[in-house]
């Protein structure tokens, strides 16, 4: 019984120490993403795979699928932001019509309810609608960054705000605070996109 004890609260100082590190890392990636840096998506790969450990053990399994999406996202966006659509050329922030939009939130809700209710049956996560819709979300604004369409940052305020509940109600309260910083810069990414976009 104690070495079961003693295991558990190994794992749960790994996690804490595992937790710093993607918090520190997340905070690296995000700023160098809103300064249109292409390093930015190594410091969210290393962020991405700690974060999968942490989230698996405060049973966010959406979450922590999502991080491992994440990491794929990563060489993705390293690779699509150094080469243009004809593999030449840097690419460019561009936006999205309307009709994009509805399509990606419309699509969006359908497949976080059908998330949310696997979860419910099949597992024992917590809060598994709202970890549904930030997991879902977070795969269609992570797909909008690598592609550098201004409006991910829009959607990824959102993301971020209701994550610092989520987070904050399994104590992750690193990830609350990251998510507090990715919100702030969320809105600084905006208009330093927006900025650039008028300018080229």
């Amino acid at each position: 019984m104690a070495g079961i004890i003693d295991n558990i609260g190994d794992a749960l100082l790994q996690m804490h120490w595992a937790e710093l590190y993607a918090v520190i890392t997340g905070v690296l990636y995000i700023f160098l993403a809103a300064r249109e840096n292409i390093w930015c998506w190594f410091f969210g790969i290393v962020s991405s795979i700690l974060s999968i450990y942490v989230f698996y053990f405060s049973k966010l399994y959406a979450e922590s699928f999502l991080y491992f999406y994440y990491v794929i996202a990563g060489f993705y966006g390293w690779y699509s932001w150094k080469k243009g659509p004809n593999a030449k050329e840097i690419l460019e922030i561009s936006r999205w019509k309307w009709s994009h939009h509805f399509f990606a939130i419309f699509s969006g809700v359908l497949l976080s309810l059908a998330l949310a209710f696997i979860l419910r049956q099949y597992t024992d996560a917590k809060m598994p609608l709202i970890d549904a819709h930030t997991t879902i979300f977070s795969f269609i604004a992570t797909y909008m960054t690598t592609r550098k369409i201004l409006e991910t940052w829009i959607y990824w305020v959102v993301i971020d705000m209701v994550s610092i509940g989520l987070y904050w109600s399994r104590e992750l309260y690193l990830y609350s605070l990251l998510m507090l910083i990715y919100t702030i810069m969320a809105i600084y990414a905006y208009y330093n996109w927006k900025k650039t976009l008028l300018n080229e």
